[in-house]
């Protein structure tokens, strides 16, 4: 069997209060796993290499480092309560949204959890003062976008076909729109009054 070929799991039915809590603790591994281990064990190998000369120790990179953590944590965060309330499931591909998911962040730009995780990761960097840190979080973009993405969209397209590729054809993956998108097809998940989606 292809890789690509293979579809994510459908998160199994659950409250809203189920799916926010399993979304929180997924985005703490996540976070302490990119945002603080690895870049703890490249920021020790820079060092352990000479190249912490390299390393920018100055008030202006810690504090625009702190703004971006908390401004793209803030959209991460986001992104994933409106995943796990609207979507019915999780980011994860072994608990996926039930519901094809284009409101809150997702109606400017396709996958802003992946934007804020990239970003968070630079910020990390930023803090630190380290170029490597900043090299780790962008090299995680193109890693992302040649493994990841290609399998979740044709998993995107097989569970929600046309909706969804009318969504992918006028929302970018990385660059967010100036105005929301606003679908031609509203799914059942869209369809209450004031929706963001009207």
């Amino acid at each position: 069997m292809k890789l690509y070929s293979l579809q994510g799991h459908e998160a199994r039915t659950a409250s809203a209060r189920t799916n926010v809590l399993k979304t929180l603790g997924q985005t703490v591994v996540f976070w302490i796993t990119f945002l603080a281990v690895l870049p703890a064990g490249i920021y020790w190998l820079e060092g352990s290499v000479g190249l912490d000369r390299l390393r920018i120790d100055h008030i202006a990179f810690q504090l625009s480092g702190s703004v971006l953590f908390v401004l793209a944590g803030s959209l991460g965060l986001s992104s994933g309560m409106v995943m796990a309330v609207r979507g019915r499931g999780t980011p994860m591909p072994t608990d996926c949204a039930r519901e094809l998911v284009i409101v809150g962040p997702y109606r400017y730009v396709r996958n802003p959890m992946a934007l804020a995780g990239l970003a968070q990761g630079v910020a990390v960097g930023l803090v630190l003062g380290s170029p490597a840190v900043v090299l780790y979080a962008i090299c995680g973009g193109p890693i992302w976008n040649a493994f990841v993405r290609p399998w979740e969209e044709l998993d995107l397209e097989q569970r929600f076909g046309e909706p969804y590729r009318k969504y992918r054809a006028a929302v970018l993956c990385w660059i967010p729109r100036r105005r929301a998108y606003r679908s031609p097809i509203a799914s059942p998940s869209e369809s209450p009054p004031n929706s963001a989606t009207a």
